[in-house]
């Protein structure tokens, strides 16, 4: 096995200087393993190491036999070898600046051995043909606000497992792709699947960025994996924690016997919560390696998005500690942080048409979504927190009590509309003795599955895009357990199979609906039309979609009792209908429904609505009402026109003086 004499040319000094700058967007392709023809190379940024060496399977892990060259004395330290096949294991034996003498893995390895090994493998970067042209297309036509967005969120490792506690592999997964395009949702997003150490951690203990786990398969098969998503119109979201890393000695900590990653200073650099360390958010080189690794999996593995895990603990400097020190403003939040967040965001827009990039922030931190020019972080969606803890709050209180608390069910209309927000129900919320959300709610199994029922109406129903955890679809009865498959054999009970029946039916609802999704992020594609009824703890709703006739009327009953002859304020004079009711017997329901009912109007003011319907309300549950026959004057011109329904108009602009024609019609 030979040397290849190290050359620093003109493009490699570029490159160095980019991304000590913090300005190199791509530094996966410089840095790390590369094979080109016969010879394979190896980059590595260890600036304070006092020397490196490579070692691996390939010259049986002898420590010395290989000397890397720090090129032009810059902290990057390079080798390049004949002969070295692609799938040796490898490593760096690094003598640190304190002096310490460690292995540690490659950060920009493509692939690593599966745990409890954590060696780097030799992986040459594949030429795959994908198949998602017309995906792609489409998703950069789209406007992500004007779209269903309706995600599944899953845990691979325990989606299913096979009998003897093994994986199922990305060919094996493919039945999870039939199995979310069956039920109706739009996208999946993954928990971390980059590669870590541990189980436990669910993946958010990252030791290897740029390494899709070896748990399921090489990077190929992830590859196949995401575009057979594309294929079936499905996207594909990816969870990452840039907040923190892991300790384990092979890992980013201490990388070159001194804070290469994470802060120098102790208060900031300490994760004492989760046992972590802070990556320096302020140090160029590593806003080149997070930027890039943004990039990395967007570009080469073709997702549509990203899920950044605890950007609170980013934001504040006395996150989850005791000891903490004040910026130089005297204040909590993390300078640095932020700018990082912002030049985050703003990368990724610019090298990638219509991504997703989603915050898990858990406090009112202003301005977390919307444009980085208007002064926000830059982020597409943040998660609504608020919604999801007052509102499980709720529905965990016996009925009785809930007349009590109405405010948790009707607050977070008054914020809906001040951020982009996705409504999680996540893993987060069935795990670590939380309970599973069926078991969350009181009373008997009636109650309970009727109960699970109004949640996912008043879910489906409320402004905001929509996630559920795995296992919530078919009411899992357990909490979540990373360490096994999801209680599947309950689909052989009734109601078990019959609620899954009904989020699947909820979903397409929502896919069909555009009311339900089209003006998501405004006041004009929602109507409170009665907040104020505590005492019998029932809300009533309307979601708008752009045209006028595009509406549907929610009513949503929290207490197991039937409401009969309920007075409903409607828009419209003419006639409703039922198009859905979460009480139908065919969902494990009780029966009481408005099937095939025509729902006439009355001329007489309700609910501040110049007419008004009488109903059947459902015990705890919810029915989804709209228009059938609705009374409209219409204007019709030449080139434009104004259109009066119910006294609400939509003006649209007259081009030229076109002579106005006057028809009624009906809608």
């Amino acid at each position: 096995m030979k040397y290849k004499e190290a050359t620093c040319n003109k493009s490699i000094i570029e490159n160095i200087k980019k991304f000590k700058s913090g300005e190199s967007y791509n530094s996966y392709k410089f840095l790390g393993c590369h094979i080109r023809d016969n010879i394979t190379s190896f980059t590595l940024w260890a600036p304070n190491a006092k020397q490196v060496y490579l070692t691996g399977d390939f010259n049986n892990w002898n420590l010395y036999q290989y000397t890397m060259n720090n090129l032009n004395n810059l902290g990057f330290w390079y080798i390049s070898l004949e002969n070295i096949k692609e799938g040796c294991s490898y490593k760096y034996h690094i003598i640190g600046a304190d002096g310490s003498k460690k292995l540690k893995s490659d950060p920009y390895s493509r692939f690593s051995e599966k745990r409890p090994n954590t060696a780097s493998i030799v992986y040459k970067e594949d030429d795959y043909k994908w198949n998602d042209k017309n995906w792609n297309i489409q998703r950069k036509k789209q406007n992500t606000n004007e779209i269903p967005i309706n995600i599944y969120e899953v845990h691979l490792g325990s989606w299913k497992r096979k009998w003897d506690g093994e994986f199922f592999d990305y060919k094996e997964l493919y039945e999870l792709v039939d199995y979310v395009k069956d039920m109706g949702y739009t996208h999946i997003e993954i928990l971390p699947i980059t590669e870590h150490p541990l189980d436990e951690s669910w993946g958010y203990q990252t030791t290897g960025y740029y390494s899709s786990t070896s748990r399921y398969g090489p990077p190929e098969e992830f590859k196949k994996f995401i575009d057979r998503c594309h294929q079936n119109q499905i996207g594909v979201i990816l969870d990452f924690a840039y907040s923190h890393f892991c300790k384990d000695d092979h890992g980013l900590y201490k990388f070159d016997g001194s804070a290469q990653y994470e802060y120098e200073e102790p208060l900031k650099a300490e994760n004492i919560g989760w046992g972590t360390a802070h990556f320096d958010l302020g140090k160029p080189e590593v806003k080149s390696f997070l930027i890039s690794n943004a990039l990395y999996w967007f570009k080469e593995f073709h997702i549509d998005g990203i899920r950044v895990d605890a950007v609170s603990s980013m934001l504040y400097l006395d996150y989850d500690i005791g000891q903490w020190k004040p910026n130089k403003y005297g204040g909590r939040e993390n300078l640095e942080a932020i700018e990082f967040i912002k030049e985050f965001t703003k990368i990724i827009y610019e090298n990638v048409e219509n991504p997703l990039i989603i915050a898990e922030e858990s406090t009112a931190w202003p301005m977390v979504t919307g444009p980085t020019y208007k002064g926000s972080l830059g982020f597409t969606y943040k998660w609504n927190m608020g919604w999801m803890n007052d509102t499980l709050k709720y529905m965990e209180m016996d009925p009785i009590y809930r007349k009590y608390h109405h405010e948790l069910i009707t607050f977070s209309f008054m914020y809906a509309f001040s951020e982009n927000f996705i409504l999680p129900l996540s893993h987060d919320e069935v795990v670590h003795g939380k309970k599973s959300l069926l078991d969350k709610m009181p009373g008997d199994e009636w109650k309970k599955f009727a109960g699970l029922r109004t949640l996912y109406a008043y879910y489906m129903i409320h402004p905001g895009k929509k996630l559920l955890f795995m296992g919530n679809e078919f009411a899992q009865d357990i909490e979540w357990r990373y360490a096994y498959g999801l209680e599947w054999e309950l689909l052989e009970r009734d109601q078990h199979k019959k609620i899954k029946e009904y989020v699947k039916k909820l979903n397409h609802l929502y896919k069909n609906e555009k009311a339900l999704y089209e003006i998501d992020n405004s006041h004009k594609g929602f109507d409170f039309i009665d907040p104020h009824n505590n005492e019998q703890s029932i809300v009533v709703l309307m979601r708008k979609g752009k045209k006028v006739e595009e509406f549907i009327i929610a009513v949503i009953n929290f207490t197991p009792i039937v409401h009969y002859d309920y007075k409903v304020g409607v828009p419209y004079e003419g006639t409703y209908e039922e198009v859905f009711n979460s009480d139908d017997v065919i969902y494990g329901g009780s029966g009481q429904t408005m099937k095939g009912s025509e729902l006439f109007s009355i001329n007489s003011k309700w609910h501040n609505k110049e007419h008004h319907i009488k109903i059947k309300v459902p015990p705890l549950g919810a029915t989804f009402i709209k228009g059938k026959n609705l009374k409209k004057i219409k204007y019709e011109m030449d080139k434009g026109k104004k259109i009066l329904i119910g006294g609400l108009s939509q003006d649209i602009k007259r081009i030229n003086n076109s002579k106005i024609l006057v028809k009624k019609k009906k809608l």
